[in-house]
């Protein structure tokens, strides 16, 4: 099991982004967070298989029908996590 954060940038807010991320990390068995951030990303912790966390991160760099993903940064992250929960904006 490992930990990814995720940071991807584009048109990811307002578009229901977090929601169908959430949906996609229930779907594949990935625990962790997601939420908007300040500057118009979303922030991803993703704790699961490699091979999952994969995946997750080739359906977010599509994400949801009205999203426009620019760009899409992995890099190790920290912590185990039980569930998949959408955070507030931070």
């Amino acid at each position: 099991m490992e930990t990814w954060h995720i940071v991807v940038k584009g048109r990811v807010q307002g578009v229901g982004y977090r929601v169908a991320c959430a949906g996609q990390a229930g779907a594949l068995g990935i625990n962790g967070w997601v939420r908007n951030r300040h500057d118009g990303s979303v922030e991803v912790m993703a704790y699961g298989p490699p091979d999952r966390l994969e995946a997750f991160c080739n359906w977010m760099r599509r994400g949801p029908p009205d999203a426009q993903v620019n760009a899409l940064v992995a890099l190790p992250g920290a912590g185990e996590f039980e569930d998949f929960d959408c955070l507030p904006t931070a």
